[in-house]
């Protein structure tokens, strides 16, 4: 019996979907792993279409569903009745697709945010659980048009737990920019992690990636090409090794490189800097994931700029989707100090059937006050966070700033701690969820809405800085819009997104031209995308 739609595999990371002729970037939330031995690539396989057929038949209604519409058992009278049971420990029982459709049906009724909206399908009709969560949830649409529901995903449960607890993936140490999705393609280095196979060849942000393994990545189509050049970018394995033609930034001649897959572990937290300035010094800090190694890094850096006297901070999060939302209570406290005490970070809000505890914990639900000791994920629980005592705060913001960065600006919004917004439109993601476990997948599905201290939360279509736009696309805040310039180093005062804030910083208006649109308008360099799994670009909380 059917239940994957997805190859195995050890690769946590992101699929670039190159269909024929063009590159097609698919929607996270596909799905888990299967019973093999390793996580699998959490975006689409490398096919067409990633609802791929399997040539399984549907399963018979008749098998036992005992659906009634509209009747819900309650999801704890199907838990860990698996079709494929566990060994060793787990509290696994011999099952059937339908009981695990049936425990996806009943969770959904119970805890998602939306469940008034989900359309009632019989679980013995669909012969695959991944297909069947795929319809339990809305298929409304924001006022901007945007799906209401597009954080929608799963995973298998045991990468999903190596994966949120120390950042370990598979791969060359490298997160790419998609900055063009049609031929003539471009692919471009966005960071790397320290000691990797990346950074071994020498390669940086800015370098761009022309072929893999012989394939022209810029204009190569058909689907043998299109193998090639998502495993030799995504490597879906360990020991994985692959030849990239590469051009350095501001290098004239190509060269060739060689990598090997391995086990890389995030450095969630990079490139802390003091900037000098006429009007006093500014703290600068790369922060691109909210794991539990990040709580750590953070205290270090705010000590770090504390030392350093700054009377500034440029918060670094166009890279950032979220993760732990405990961290971003925490890295806002940081920020404002003693303005935050007794004040109000975020309070959740679950669907009507849930008003006054938590569905998943019990817990009574009251609003979340700023944290000023470590939660324990990576520092010592209960340890006194360091602050900067700052009364605003930059960020430079991308498309991929999601979730628990969304949070960091809306839970200072809150207590009017100033956020100025250099760089694009946010995500737009003030929802989150608990991973809820069954037969060995990690299922996520929106359970919460995150407000602030002003019961604010309705930033579906994200945050816009607001200067230089005339109708901002989501919530408005004060800013620039200025485009990822990968042509400088992430902290260096040049780069286009750091040089408006400190220029903002300094005379409280934006650049006539941004630095970056006049920039890199002249060689036709949009906003890229940066690939993250799904998990990356969420908003999580912890029993």
């Amino acid at each position: 019996m059917a239940r994957r739609r997805q190859e195995n595999g050890y690769a946590f990371g992101m699929k670039l979907v190159l269909a024929f002729g063009c590159v097609m970037l698919t929607a996270c939330g596909g799905g888990s792993g299967g019973s093999g031995s390793g996580p699998t690539p959490p975006i689409a396989n490398i096919v067409e279409d990633p609802m791929v057929d399997d040539g399984s038949d549907p399963a018979d209604p008749a098998d036992g569903s005992a659906w009634e519409p509209g009747v819900f058992k309650s999801m704890e009278t199907f838990a860990a009745m698996c079709a494929s049971p566990r060994e060793g420990g787990f509290p696994d029982i011999v099952g059937t697709v339908t009981d695990e459709n049936n425990w996806l049906r009943s969770m959904s009724n119970d805890t998602y945010l939306w469940y008034d909206e989900i359309e009632d399908v019989d679980p013995g009709t669909i012969d695959n659980t991944l297909d069947y969560f795929d319809l339990m949830k809305t298929f409304a649409v924001t006022p901007a048009g945007n799906r209401k529901d597009r954080f929608h995903f799963t995973f298998e449960t045991e990468a999903w737990k190596q994966l949120s607890g120390s950042g370990v993936s598979a791969g060359y140490g490298m997160e790419i920019s998609i900055v063009s999705s049609t031929p003539p393609r471009r692919a471009i280095v966005a960071y790397t992690e320290p000691d990797t196979p990346a950074t071994s060849v020498n390669l940086a942000r800015g370098t761009e990636i022309l072929e893999v393994d012989g394939v022209d990545l810029v204009n190569a189509s058909g689907s043998a090409n299109i193998d090639v050049l998502n495993a030799g970018l995504f490597p879906i394995e360990l020991d994985a090794t692959h030849e990239f033609l590469v051009r350095d930034l501001n290098a004239s001649e190509t060269r060739l490189v060689t990598m090997t897959s391995r086990e890389i572990m995030s450095t969630p937290v990079q490139n802390v800097a003091t900037i000098d300035t006429e009007s006093g010094k500014v703290g600068y800090i790369l922060f691109n994931d909210h794991i539990a190694t990040s709580e750590q890094l953070l205290i270090d850096a705010v000590n770090e700029l504390k030392e350093a006297e700054v009377s500034d901070l440029v918060l670094d999060l166009r890279y950032n989707g979220g993760g732990f939302l405990d961290i971003a209570n925490e890295a806002a406290y940081m920020i404002a100090g003693s303005a935050t005490e007794g004040l109000v970070f975020d309070e959740l809000q679950f669907n009507d059937k849930h008003l006054n505890f938590d569905p998943v914990t019990g817990r009574l639900l009251t609003p979340t006050l700023f944290r000023t000791t470590a939660r324990g994920f990576s520092a010592t629980a209960g340890t006194a966070l360091p602050t900067l005592e700052l009364p605003r705060v930059f960020v430079l913001t991308s498309g991929g700033t999601c979730s628990a960065s969304e949070a960091i600006i809306n839970g200072l919004n809150g207590i009017d701690i100033e956020v100025i917004q250099i760089g694009s439109n946010t995500c737009g993601k003030p929802y989150g969820f608990y991973a809820l476990d069954n037969c060995g997948t990690s299922y996520f599905t929106i359970q919460f809405r995150s407000v602030n201290a002003k019961g604010f939360g309705d930033y579906s279509d994200g945050f816009s800085p607001s200067s230089d736009v005339t109708e901002p696309s989501g919530t408005a805040l004060p800013g620039c819009n200025v485009t990822d310039d990968l042509f400088h180093a992430l902290g260096d005062p040049e780069e286009a997104k750091l040089a408006t804030a400190l220029s903002y910083r300094e005379n409280g208006v934006c650049p006539e031209r941004a630095v970056s649109a006049r920039r890199l308008s002249v060689i036709g360099h949009p906003e890229g995308q940066v690939l993250k799994h799904e998990w990356l670009r969420n908003m999580t909380i912890t029993p």
